[in-house]
């Protein structure tokens, strides 16, 4: 808070955007040791690059430096199992996931893209000689990856994907398009689900992943502009125009739209943690403006009404971290089912998105203001909300579980 001797200027700007450590319950109180450790080197981090990130947000700018400093930090791990990578439990992973989501939600993309998705995706179906020549430069940030499923036409449904991979002679041809795909214009590699088209072949019609460096010819990545959600990761449009690429460039342990699933099954807990790094900025700020912002000649926090909505707040955040915490304590058991996954999804970004809501509203006109970080995180829960499936097909995974019955049209 700045003093100033203006009239009607008691305050310039407010100190919201500050960590309070909000655990009512004391869910995470009892983390120690390399959990604890992982948890640590994200917190430093976000504080360090947190005011930069805003700017880069403003201006839609994607720091890649930052993003190989977080691999550097061994924060991209994200609790995938192989002898090369370092051990990271699911709560680790889930709490880096938070961390850096409570700080910025494009670098929270960033850690979902990188880790969750393109070196998970390596990690799960790669050969000998591609986890050897690209899993520990993903792991570490030294090259960028992407992970392209979703077309153009093909969200919710990605199921029915049309990007064709053709057999030749020397390989494979790829043909078709890709939208919303991070990092898929970074220079990096991108791992591409494609469909076989060989009618001749008894995998015709299969769903396959190719790893595609992106200056392969034919292989256009183009960043979306636009962007009101996430703009400090550049998301890529992509265009696969005759993409021809060796025999060995298919992933040999995918060979079903199952496989993408498993990767995205793994990565919804991966948004649910990050829906609560999200919750918990807007909380936190709403909290402290409250104390902070006088009207009426008291503290908005000596209004009833006010400490009714941080109750509610509260209330809805701390469910979020029972939802998160169970989460990774069925995972690291080897007891999470995936619809489990889709439930702390489901309820996560829905809790959100209504936390990011009042936050916004209990600070009148300076909800607004980037500066005092509500707005940005609003805005990127939206973003959260629709990847790695919908509210709508979460409910539908759910309820086809609990009836037994399928409504997928």
């Amino acid at each position: 808070m700045t003093e100033t001797s203006l009239p009607g200027e008691r305050v310039a700007r407010y100190d919201v955007t500050g960590r309070r450590d909000t655990d009512y319950y004391a869910v995470f109180a009892d983390v120690d040791g390399d959990d604890r450790a992982a948890w640590d080197r994200a917190r430093a981090f976000i504080d360090e690059v947190g005011d930069r990130m805003q700017g880069a947000w403003d201006r839609a700018e994607y720091p890649l430096e930052l993003v190989r400093r977080m691999g550097e930090l061994e924060l991209y791990t994200d609790g995938i199992e192989h002898d090369a990578l370092p051990a990271t439990s699911p709560l680790a992973a889930g709490l880096v996931n938070m961390e850096i989501s409570r700080g910025d939600g494009s670098l929270g993309t960033v850690v979902a893209v990188q880790g969750g998705l393109a070196l998970r995706t390596l990690a799960y179906f790669g050969s000998a000689a591609q986890q050897e020549k690209w899993l520990l430069p993903l792991a570490s940030g030294e090259v960028l990856g992407s992970f392209a499923l979703t077309e153009p036409d093909h969200g919710s449904d990605s199921v029915s994907l049309e990007t064709t991979a053709t057999r030749t002679a020397d390989g494979w041809t790829l043909r078709g398009a890709k939208k919303w795909i991070g990092n898929g214009a970074s220079g990096g590699i991108t791992l591409v689900w494609a469909r076989v088209d060989d009618p001749d072949a008894p995998e015709h019609g299969a769903v396959r992943c190719f790893l595609v460096e992106q200056d392969t010819p034919g292989y256009t990545g183009t960043v979306i502009t636009g962007k009101v959600s996430l703009r400090g990761i550049h998301q890529a449009h992509i265009a696969l125009d005759d993409v021809r690429l060796p025999a060995d460039a298919v992933l040999p342990g995918t060979h079903s739209f199952r496989d993408a699933s498993r990767v995205l099954y793994a990565t919804r807990s991966g948004v649910a943690w990050s829906a609560l790094g999200h919750a918990t900025a807007c909380y936190e700020a709403a909290l402290a403006y409250a104390t902070e912002r006088v009207q009426f000649g008291k503290p908005l926090a000596k209004f009833q009404m006010v400490q009714e909505r941080l109750a509610q707040m509260l209330d809805e955040l701390t469910a979020m971290q029972l939802y998160c915490r169970r989460l990774a304590d069925l995972e690291a058991s080897g007891g999470l089912r995936p619809t489990q996954a889709s439930l702390a999804k489901f309820h996560n970004t829905r809790a959100a998105r209504r936390i990011a809501a009042t936050a916004r509203d209990l600070l009148g006109g300076n909800g607004i203001l980037l500066e005092n970080g509500v707005m940005q995180h609003m805005a990127d829960i939206e973003a959260i909300h629709t990847y790695e499936g919908t509210e709508s097909v979460q409910a539908l995974l759910l309820g086809r579980d609990i009836t037994g019955m399928s409504a997928f049209a």
